[in-house]
């Protein structure tokens, strides 16, 4: 893995430890995972977070966040969405998340789960196929063009 930029590992050092009582899967998604995934260096505004509702319930109150059921647009909704504004980076959490594929609403649940370590941080992200073929799948412009760095 090449080096992270300094706000970045930060942020995901403050994420691992946000995340450390998780009971169930979690992973890091989007241009966070493109970052430890790639050997790029793509511009990370934020940290997606992926995780399950359960979790949610109990980890985001301990930050502070209300779980409260997320917002819906024409291309994803979150059965629940908190913003973690603390780290140097925002940290969004998202619990069912889903992707509207031609009318259809479709969970995004990764199969595979890669353990990327910075020092003595643990760290989750899809593979780098899975994560390049989620990408893909959003279709925005921005998710094309980090997909592209995966390959």
């Amino acid at each position: 893995m090449h080096p992270l930029a300094p706000p970045l590992e930060r942020s995901l050092r403050a994420v691992a430890g946000a995340m450390a009582d998780a009971r169930d899967p979690w992973w890091i998604i989007g241009s966070g995972a493109v970052a430890l995934l790639s050997t790029g260096s793509g511009t990370v505004a934020d940290l997606d977070v992926l995780l399950s509702a359960g979790d949610a319930a109990h980890i985001l109150p301990a930050l502070g966040l209300n779980a409260a059921p997320g917002g819906v647009d024409s291309r994803f909704r979150s059965g629940i969405y908190a913003r973690w504004d603390a780290p140097e980076l925002p940290v969004e959490f998202m619990a069912d998340f889903a992707l509207n594929h031609d009318g259809q609403w479709q969970n995004v649940i990764p199969t595979s789960r890669i353990t990327h370590h910075l020092g003595d941080t643990v760290l989750y992200t899809p593979s780098r196929e899975e994560m390049r073929a989620i990408l893909q799948s959003f279709g925005r412009p921005k998710d094309l063009r980090r997909a592209e760095m995966l390959r």
